[in-house]
């Protein structure tokens, strides 16, 4: 059946129809387009046509002229408009012309950086161009490290590595520092916060850097919608930033609603569950031939789902291998297995948490459905944007929880349509963050007396550091003469580094691991007695090895999940200023710890809880700070 057919039935059908809170219809737009640069080089002309690109998209051109032209460039359009030949085109095209240029391409997670390498490998592949390119992260082997550093052409990386592994090793890195001629930072939309705050930073010591060999390269950054795009990315490069926000990528029509489930208790304001009634919905579109993708907000949430549908789906659809779930946990090589399903056809529905909310290449898919509100409306036009062909319709539906803000959202659906997306907001001079980054610019090169480092007193926190034993001062010149290595100790994302390795023994001859989880949550998901669903298969956790960081865990069939409690407790140590009384704005240091006490045992389709247990961990590890 179309997509039409299937949101004609939907809207027609007694079981859907009264729950639809609101329904917008958003018409199709023509692609606007623009010649082939003149100075573009031949053999990448011949690649794009031979590709079926006989043109580009205009923000596709006013990009390449923005970039040529010598300008920090900043592309700010949907999904699926083809922002990858924005930075491409160029950067491949300077390359070609010039053998001793480099590029050097961020991405913010291992999994898109993969997926854009085999983007960019097969455009030059297509162009019969010598440029050599690799991923460069911590799965790299180390025989390949050495290539990629000596001759590689186009560095693909994240800025966790670019931190940790590349510019404290910039001695290392000098063929590509000395020609570095361009930066791409892909995602931009998602560097906000303290994230962002700290990639602001690594940003000013790969510039610094690259000052030291003499190379100022050009920054090229994209993004999905975001309400201050040339704010952000000037607050991330500090440097002015040429914004180009005008879609030309044609879209078919694109249908979203918002579904609100029906009421079990009045009184309570209690609904009937968000993920009963995304499975319903998703059932119909997948029977109907809709290739569809699921939202959820949780990873066990995720797993449900995927069980759920799986049930439902009829086996002529292939109801495991056409139904599959993505998720932060699962193994590369099953995440890559997935991606080619979908890309392919042969998986018609994926379950996923906001793993697959970045702009991985996953084909297209028809329909989208979100349980539960993402948290913002950026996240939700994102999530939707990942259904819809360029000439076709698309559906995406929100499906409400109990939540107040869900409930908000659809019962107010013209804040939502009338507002724009957030705002991106970092804090780069955070002066926790900021000494952080100071030390690890030190440990890569000297700082001498003038130097700035972001706007606050460089030379103040430079005298800071040498009392505390870390730096020497020689004339005018700080030395690093610690024994540490300060990238080593330092996360952007705030998150542990280390993660508990999940592993299948129900071959006791050989085990095997099937998936990860990092420490933070693992206590939630993996603690002892708890049951793991990865790919909608059960698992009961025999032992959580923490020392180890192993869980144990062996394949079962019961009717319950399991879902731990987790206690936040919020303690204020210093209060500095107090805002207006009426504000209840405070500012000051508090402590934030979390521990996980007891986990419920939770029947599959009712939801009633069944049973509970207890969570034992060692004593250091149970609060989170």
């Amino acid at each position: 059946m179309s997509v039409e057919g299937a949101i004609d039935d939907l809207r027609a059908d007694p079981r859907f129809a009264p729950h639809f809170a609101a329904w917008k219809s958003i018409p199709a737009t023509a692609a606007v387009t623009a010649p082939f640069p003149a100075d573009l080089h031949p053999n990448l002309t011949e690649a794009l046509k031979r590709r079926g690109i006989d043109a580009l998209y205009s923000h596709q051109a006013a990009a390449y002229a923005s970039v040529q032209e010598g300008k920090h460039t900043a592309i700010v359009t949907g999904t699926a408009s083809g922002k990858t030949l924005c930075y491409n085109v160029p950067v491949l095209n300077a390359i070609i012309n010039d053998s001793t240029a480099r590029a050097l391409y961020l991405f913010p997670t291992k999994a898109l950086a993969q997926d854009q390498y085999a983007s960019i490998h097969s455009l030059i592949e297509a162009a019969g161009a010598d440029i050599k390119t690799h991923t460069y992260d911590g799965d790299t082997p180390a025989s390949i490290r050495r290539l990629i550093r000596s001759a590689g052409h186009v560095v693909i990386t994240n800025p966790d590595m670019l931190h940790s592994g590349i510019l404290p090793h910039h001695t290392k890195w000098h063929s590509l520092f000395e020609q570095l001629r361009y930066v791409v930072i892909d995602e931009m939309h998602g560097y906000r916060g303290v994230f962002g705050s700290h990639v602001a930073n690594v940003i000013r010591r790969l510039r610094r850097i690259c000052r030291h060999y003499g190379s100022d390269p050009v920054f090229i950054l994209a993004s999905a919608t975001i309400a201050n795009p040339g704010e952000l990315a000037e607050r991330l490069i500090e440097a002015p930033v040429v914004v180009i926000d005008q879609d030309g990528a044609p879209h078919g029509r694109r249908e979203l609603a918002f579904y609100n489930p029906p009421v079990v208790n009045r009184q309570l304001g209690i609904r009937r569950s968000a993920t009963l009634e995304a499975t319903s919905l998703a059932t119909e579109l997948i029977r109907k031939n809709v290739h569809t993708i699921v939202f959820a907000r949780a990873r066990v949430t995720a797993e449900v789902l995927l069980t759920y549908l799986r049930e439902a789906v009829p086996s002529k659809f292939g109801s495991k291998g056409g139904v599959r779930g993505y998720r932060g946990g699962y193994l590369p090589k099953q995440r890559r297995e997935i991606e080619r399903g979908l890309r392919d056809g042969s998986v018609r529905a994926v379950v996923s948490t906001n793993a697959l909310e970045l702009g991985v290449d996953i084909g297209s898919l028809d329909a989208c459905v979100m349980t539960g509100y993402p948290g913002t409306i950026a996240s939700t036009w994102q999530q939707a944007g990942r259904a819809g062909r360029r000439e076709g319709v698309s559906l995406a539906v929100l499906v409400a929880s109990s939540a107040p803000l869900d409930q908000f959202i659809v019962q107010h659906p013209d804040y939502f349509f009338g507002s724009r997306p957030e705002n991106g907001l970092i804090n780069p001079d955070n002066l926790l963050i900021l000494v952080d980054h100071i030390k690890c610019a030190a440990f890569e090169l000297p700082f001498h007396a003038g130097d700035d480092f972001g706007s606050v007193a460089t030379q103040e926190i430079l005298s800071f550091l040498e009392e505390d034993g870390i730096l020497h001062q020689a004339n005018d010149t700080w030395f690093w003469t610690a024994e540490t290595y300060p990238a080593e100790a330092i996360s952007l994302r705030t998150a542990a580094r280390a993660n508990v390795v999940i592993i299948d023994q129900s071959d006791r001859a050989q085990p095997r691991v099937i998936g990860q989880v990092d420490t933070f949550a693992a206590p939630m998901l993996v603690h002892t007695d708890a049951i793991y669903i990865h790919e909608g298969q059960q698992y009961h956790v025999d032992k959580l090895d923490w020392d180890e960081k192993k869980a144990y865990i062996h394949p079962v069939n019961v009717d319950y999940y399991t879902d731990a409690s987790l206690s936040v407790r919020v303690q204020v140590i210093d209060q500095f200023s107090q805002g207006e009384p009426s504000a209840l704005r405070h500012h000051g240091e508090v402590l934030v710890g979390a521990i996980v006490t007891q986990f419920k045992k939770i029947k599959l389709h009712t939801h009633e809880n069944v049973g509970w247990g207890e969570v034992r961990l060692p004593d250091g590890q149970i609060i989170k700070q």
